[in-house]
């Protein structure tokens, strides 16, 4: 039974955020930064980011943890929707509806119940909705989502099982709102997390592949996203708990995922160079043709007619 809700609850989220941004993305344009075109300085400054978040969570006192995560979350949300509300104090209000029901909802019915998750896996995946479209609308190229998978993938695994710093970090989320984690939690006993890292790297590749080539780097964003992000982790967990008889604390999914998004990012490329942003032309971008104005007809003129003599 547990085995089948952690699959079935990480694919729906995994889907939902990757349906959720390629929706945003065919239907909003953002803003487009000054700061050229992404390469290897950007990732490494990326991964510089990735490498520093943690610890800077970490450094912080228990109680300001979740007021940290409520104002980055908010920021992400403004900054995000902005071409969607472009009403600012209305914009506000609803992100502060948001960031207030995730509160409510954990001080109502705690930590464990679905009325909390619910709310916290709204707001998380609306974050990273509005972060990938920054990025990949940015400039961001899917030669660059690959290679930061990769990357991400030997990270998480370090952080999982020689630092274990992933796990620190999770200890100090618990019993506070806004974790940086959708999932849905029943009770002690049913439970299933995906963190927002992870989220994000799914949207992320998926969005890229499908900006670069079309449906059929959707269908091989959506294809990696279920087996290697949702099946694949999942599997694992439970594999090494049946072998070894005690279940990991937490299998890291870019383990799986990084290195199949690189080797899809390699197939993919054969068919020819990426497209950019400039080469796409979605329905949302298509300047209606103004629907010329019928002519009045003019009134005919009626024929001469001639008098018959008698």
């Amino acid at each position: 039974m547990t085995v089948f809700f952690q699959l079935a609850v990480t694919a729906a989220l995994a889907l939902a955020v990757v349906t959720g941004t390629i929706a945003y993305f065919r239907a909003v344009r953002t803003a487009r930064p000054p700061v050229g075109v992404f390469n290897g300085r950007d990732i490494f400054l990326m991964m510089g980011f990735v490498l520093a978040l943690p610890y800077v969570y970490l450094a912080l006192p228990g109680a300001v943890l979740p007021a940290v995560l409520a104002l980055v979350f908010a920021g992400g949300l403004s900054v995000g929707y902005q071409p969607v509300i472009g009403d600012g104090r209305l914009r506000w209000a609803l992100i502060t509806a948001l960031i207030a029901s995730v509160l409510a909802a954990h001080l109502a019915f705690g930590e464990t119940a679905p009325p909390y998750w619910i709310a916290n896996s709204c707001v998380v995946g609306l974050v990273v909705v509005s972060a990938t479209n920054l990025n990949v609308q940015g400039g961001m190229k899917l030669a660059n989502v690959a290679r930061f998978l990769l990357a991400l993938a030997a990270y998480d695994a370090f952080f999982a099982w020689v630092v274990p710093l992933t796990q620190q970090l999770a200890d100090a989320v618990q019993g506070y709102p806004y974790a940086p984690a959708a999932g849905l939690r029943i009770g002690e006993d049913l439970g299933a997390v995906v963190g927002m890292g992870d989220l994000l790297a799914y949207a992320l590749f998926t969005t890229t592949a499908y900006k670069a080539y079309g449906r059929a780097g959707l269908r091989t964003g959506i294809a990696l996203v279920l087996l290697f992000g949702a099946l694949a982790p999942v599997g694992a967990l439970h594999l090494v708990g049946a072998l070894t008889g005690e279940a990991p604390a937490l299998v890291p999914a870019q383990v799986f995922f990084g290195p199949a998004a690189f080797v899809g990012y390699r197939l993919l490329r054969r068919r020819g160079p990426e497209r950019r942003m400039r080469d796409l032309t979605f329905p949302t971008d298509r300047t209606p043709v103004p629907t010329a104005t019928p002519r009045e007809a003019p009134t005919p003129t009626p024929a001469p007619t001639s008098a018959g003599t008698a």
